[in-house]
């Protein structure tokens, strides 16, 4: 990355581009974000690009505290007070720390939230032209706000299958972190009625990203400019030319920047999973600093808290020696559309991790002990930690009048009688009680009759398990949109909550009595 201005942080060099550096200089960015929750939420985002880049990001983080990567292929070994994690699919991630009393049949405490976010990505064979250009083809992940990707200086991110020179094939993460792509908008003098009809674009038409112009691409070698040459010979001289080789399914321009940036032959790129990105780096805004302007706030800053509760919580020797449970954070891909993946939601990465972590207590314990696994499920309790709705001061009867979350005041507690969110009275009570004990507010929303209301990972854990669960979320402004925007001490309130939660809820569950 060239001609950055790096920034020292408390994981290393934070390199953001020119442009920006005066705007993170002026808001103090320049200082340890070790300070501030919010701060380290920001580092985190701009690692983050993508979901790869989150899990991997969770993963430095895990290890540098002493948490052990686990092989969901290989044999476990664990113990009580130990701290492990696996990864499935480089996309999805669960941590864990098993109490000092952790015995077969004891409960998971359990923060979920979900690594993926609404995204352009790029398509099997992304390769187009059209115009002089050369377009890269994309598919919609997700429901974004697919108007605010218009007009903004994007790049591509994610996991790349590299050949090695062995022939062994390795997953490797990549991110240009210059903008190469744009999808812009048409002029107003060719769309005179855009400002009063809205604007409609057709995302297979109109939202493909270009790349460069042929005669560029032709310039740097890519195979689509000397194929248009081909065509324009024949049409010169009504003859048949001789027949161009298939063309490959991605622009050699695009494998080029790909290859430099992984520092291997354009050659050895077998095949890639890109997003495509918003370059602008998250940062701390406001005239008071008091938000955080990013992409991908839904969901990584759930993904964040959560990671960052399990981590300090497990730092204290004493806490963890008495701990009956086990904490857990699991974060899970392809939310956006719907979980139904081996690596979501709806698949039982979770519940098998609980199964396994079951058995070798079991092995360890004398004697055969009834239901383990089922006293396991019963015992355990999820906090579905997805982003929640602030209200928008322009759009202020979006929101029933009574339930109405507002910036800078908790985590926002779903409720849905038809079952979109997880929520009892019995779950929601639990989690509230958690954060009174310490002082920290909640909040609650409901969504108004005469809408549709969304949905989380929520209700797909407690179905499918059978794990009591509560709906809880950062409020926040913008979601879906290419930059949204949260409020810091929500970030901050949002973490000790979630470390309250890991350290009291043992003792807060003790004071319901249901089902016994």
């Amino acid at each position: 990355m060239k001609n950055y201005h790096a920034f020292q942080s408390c994981r290393g060099i934070v390199k953001v581009p020119p442009r920006y550096a005066s705007k993170q200089e002026s808001m103090g960015v320049d200082t340890p974000p070790c300070a501030s929750v919010a701060t380290e939420l920001v580092e985190f985002l701009n690692q983050s690009w993508t979901h790869f880049h989150a899990v991997e990001e969770a993963k430095t983080r895990l290890e540098a505290e002493g948490f052990v990567h686990l092989s969901e292929t290989e044999e476990w070994s664990m113990a009580p007070c130990g701290k492990y994690f696996v990864i499935r699919n480089g996309s999805a991630l669960v941590a864990f720390t098993l109490g000092g009393a952790f015995r077969a049949g004891a409960g998971f405490q359990v923060v979920a939230a979900h690594t993926d976010s609404p995204c352009p990505k790029l398509k099997p064979v992304s390769s187009s032209k059209k115009g002089g250009f050369l377009k890269v083809g994309v598919q919609t992940y997700g429901g974004g706000l697919w108007y605010t990707w218009f007009d903004r200086d994007l790049s591509v991110a994610g996991r790349v299958l590299v050949r090695g020179e062995g022939g062994q094939v390795e997953h490797k993460l990549v991110r240009v972190d210059r903008p190469i792509l744009r999808i812009p908008t048409l002029a107003i003098h060719l769309d005179r009625n855009v400002n009063t009809e809205g604007f409609k674009p057709n995302t297979e038409t109109h939202f493909a990203p270009l790349l460069a112009t042929t005669i560029k691409a032709a310039l740097c070698g890519d195979d689509v400019g000397k194929n248009a040459s081909i065509e324009d010979k024949k049409n010169q001289n009504g003859n048949d030319p001789p027949s161009p080789k298939p063309s490959p399914p991605h622009h050699q321009l695009l494998l080029n920047i790909l290859a430099e940036e992984l520092g291997c032959s354009p050659e050895s790129i077998i095949d890639f999973e890109l997003n495509v990105c918003d370059t602008q780096p998250s940062l701390i805004a406001g005239a008071a600093r008091e938000f955080i302007f990013s992409g991908r706030l839904d969901n990584l800053a759930m993904s964040f808290c959560s990671i960052k509760a399990l981590i300090e919580a497990s730092r204290s020797d004493e806490m963890v020696a008495a701990e009956h449970a086990g904490w857990m954070v699991a974060l899970f891909d392809n939310e956006e559309v719907g979980s139904d993946s081996a690596h979501g939601a709806s698949s039982p990465m979770m519940y098998d991790i609980m199964k396994r972590v079951t058995a070798v207590m079991l092995a360890q314990e004398e004697g055969h002990v009834e239901g383990a696994l089922e006293r396991s499920t019963r015992n355990s309790f999820i906090v579905s930690a997805d982003m929640a709705h602030a209200l928008h001061p322009n759009y202020m009867d979006k929101h029933e009048e009574n339930h109405q979350p507002q910036m800078h005041k908790g985590l926002v507690v779903k409720h849905n009688a038809n079952q979109r969110y997880a929520t009892t009275a019995v779950t929601s009570f639990l989690f509230r009680e958690v954060a009174r004990q310490e002082g920290i507010p909640t909040q609650d929303f409901v969504v108004r009759n005469d809408m549709g209301c969304g949905s989380t990972i929520g209700p797909i854990l407690a179905s499918g398990i059978g794990i009591r669960t509560v709906d809880v979320g950062m409020p926040q402004l913008s979601m879906h949109s290419i930059r949204e925007m949260c409020g810091i001490d929500d970030v901050d309130t949002s973490y000790r909550h979630f470390k309250a939660f890991f350290e009291n809820f043992s003792k807060v569950n003790e004071l319901v009595v249901v089902d016994k």
